[in-house]
């Protein structure tokens, strides 16, 4: 993951890099992009499977207090949802494939609220990096709601994105790091029932 992979104090040095073009090309050639879909395990596990994802970081999103842990914002008390930070490379897909591959790997149709997993850190939503992606996103929303394959109104919000704080380490690659649980804990939560109710079987 690229927060793990670069420490604090390289992020500057790699900001100059790429602003003055002393990286090579395919070193710039990176986007980024965050949704929050409900438990992060899992959109990290979905997203890691889709070619040009290059990295995953779950982490927080969208609150008030700056380097929330992951007990403050189970509480309710920050405003945060959890969510996935995506470092994606654009020449091999697209952020719109991105946004379309996020529209089923969740439930837009209940307000914070995914599967199991009840509270507003569970909300769904669509943080944009710029006014490109905001736009992508809002007219991926107006052709969803048009074709959709389900009656209920679609809650999902799309809004700017602002700071993003990796979640404990613990949480990092946790469907591999504890396949076991993971699997019985994506089971028992009635996640993928749910998607094959929405939108078919995959």
């Amino acid at each position: 993951m690229m927060a793990r992979l670069l420490p604090g104090h390289l992020a500057p040095l790699l900001a100059l890099l790429l602003a003055t073009g002393a990286l090579p090309a395919h070193a710039q050639a990176t986007a980024k992009a965050t949704f929050a879909g409900g438990c992060f395990w899992c959109v990290e596990a979905d997203f890691d499977k889709v070619p040009g994802v290059v990295s995953t970081t779950s982490g927080y999103i969208g609150g008030t207090v700056a380097n929330p842990t992951y007990q403050q914002v189970s509480r309710n008390s920050t405003g945060h949802a959890e969510a996935v930070e995506i470092v994606f490379d654009p020449a091999k897909v697209s952020y719109a494939t991105l946004v379309e591959k996020f529209w089923r790997t969740i439930d837009p149709t209940t307000k914070d609220r995914q599967f199991c997993d009840t509270g507003n850190p569970y909300r769904t939503a669509i943080f944009a990096h710029d006014a490109t992606q905001l736009e992508t996103a809002r007219r991926s929303l107006q052709a969803l709601e048009k074709s959709k394959p389900f009656k209920e109104p679609i809650v999902t919000e799309i809004v700017s994105a602002g700071p993003f704080y990796a979640a404990e380490d613990y949480h990092q690659d946790y469907y591999l790091k504890n396949p076991v649980r993971y699997k019985y804990y994506r089971t028992s939560c009635g996640r993928d029932a749910r998607l094959e109710q929405l939108w078919g079987k995959p």
